[in-house]
């Protein structure tokens, strides 16, 4: 595979699969009541533990799935049942939030709704495609970039928040938590999907 082609390959297939926009919904549902330079902390740290979540598997990813004898559908259960998790949370009556609530938003935001199952199969596959280490080197700058993009995002995700309503920023957590119970709704479903394929016949 040529170089060019691989570098497009690892550009377009990471940036995409992390979907830098799909996070901004939650992170304004789940930070509306921070002020701006908090937003910009907890971004940044949403971005960067992504970023060492879908490094650490670029490295090792192939291996520990192999060591441990991991499947992509068992991954994607997991994810799912996460997501599920952050989803009924926010179900629940708001009250004041603490700084450790804030801090524990941090964790569904980067995984799974940013370096997410699928990221993290897409780098593993990706890197087991490249054929020296400047192609390496290309799928983590691909990774960065992929980060850039969603930081830019959430970090601007305040203006947003401006132009809505007080009534609609009530309001949209609650819209928001369906949307991510349905997400985690389908990761369970094609992870059982992915696991049934692997079953023998008959079984």
């Amino acid at each position: 595979m040529a170089i060019l082609e691989f570098a497009l390959l690892a550009f377009a297939s990471i940036v995409a699969i992390t979907e830098p926009t799909s996070t901004i919904p939650e992170f304004l549902a789940l930070t509306r009541d921070l002020e701006a330079k908090e937003r910009r902390r907890l971004a940044l740290k949403v971005v960067m533990i992504s970023f060492i979540v879908l490094a650490f598997f670029a490295l090792t990813g192939h291996l520990l799935f192999v060591v441990f004898n991991i499947t992509h559908g068992a991954f994607t259960i997991a994810g799912g049942i996460l997501l599920m998790y952050v989803a009924f949370g926010m179900f629940r009556p708001r009250k004041e939030h603490s700084q450790e609530e804030h801090e524990g938003a941090v964790i569904p935001l980067a995984f799974p709704l940013t370096a997410g199952p699928g990221a993290i199969t897409a780098v593993i596959l990706i890197t087991a495609q490249a054929s020296n280490l400047f192609e390496t080197f290309l799928v983590y700058a691909a990774i960065s970039t992929a980060m850039l993009i969603v930081y830019v995002g959430l970090v601007y995700s305040s203006k947003l928040a401006g132009t809505l309503s007080n009534k609609a920023l009530q309001v949209l957590p609650s819209f928001i938590s369906i949307f991510i119970l349905a997400i985690g709704v389908q990761f369970i479903i094609n992870g059982i999907i992915d696991v049934s394929s692997l079953l023998p016949v008959g079984a």
